[in-house]
């Protein structure tokens, strides 16, 4: 009996998306041959920029990497987990949905929002990061819920969101959203504003 095909989901921030997220979306679509991707508001997080903004900026890198195994797939966002599993499996009723987290988030989807049944409805995989520990424990905590934790070891540079809010780097932002974040003066990306002659 064939296997069913797989999709890879993964949900982020993308506040906003750096290199990190390119080399990690590129290095699911090797491993698991389908990603679909979405921005999302993650409840323990706050965010630098609207959800309506990230998404854009995420649409930008999807369509700049060019690869017909990537799709961003909005309609995917939700702040659960769950819901967003549940939206999954009716638009691929016949896939195997294997859940990505970051390996620094591991240690969050034991207290996600009904964790216990997600688990039981997909596999999760979940990538370490560069300069990033994996709480120990993490994963012992995810299999007393009854998941099956993949570790999945990705080619991800030491890129954090958070890092280029606080001191923007063009080496951690992919160009094809320079021109959206200026747009917009995210991250004090803005051009400077003119001064006055004296």
């Amino acid at each position: 009996m064939t296997a069913p095909p797989t999709v890879a989901l993964l949900g982020t921030s993308a506040d906003p998306p750096t290199e990190g997220h390119r080399a990690l979306l590129e290095g699911l679509a090797e491993h698991y041959g389908q990603v679909a991707t979405w921005a999302s508001d993650n409840p323990f997080k706050q965010h630098g920029a609207p959800l309506e903004l990230r998404a854009r900026l995420l649409g930008a890198l999807v369509q700049a990497i060019g690869d017909p195994r990537i799709e961003q797939l909005q309609l995917l966002s939700s702040p659960r987990a769950l819901t967003t599993l549940k939206r999954a499996a009716a638009h691929w009723p016949h896939h195997e949905l294997v859940f990505v987290v970051g390996g620094d988030l591991a240690d969050q989807v034991p207290r996600w929002w009904r964790a216990a049944e997600l688990l039981q409805r997909c596999r999760l995989a979940v990538v370490p990061r560069q300069g990033f520990a994996l709480e120990p424990g993490a994963l012992d905590a995810i299999r007393a819920l009854g998941g099956r934790p993949e570790l999945v070891r990705l080619p991800v540079p030491a890129t954090a969101s958070s890092t280029v809010r606080q001191h923007p780097s063009p080496d951690q932002v992919p160009p094809a959203l320079w021109a959206e974040l200026v747009r917009h003066n995210l991250y004090g990306l803005g051009p400077q504003p003119s001064r006055s002659p004296r």
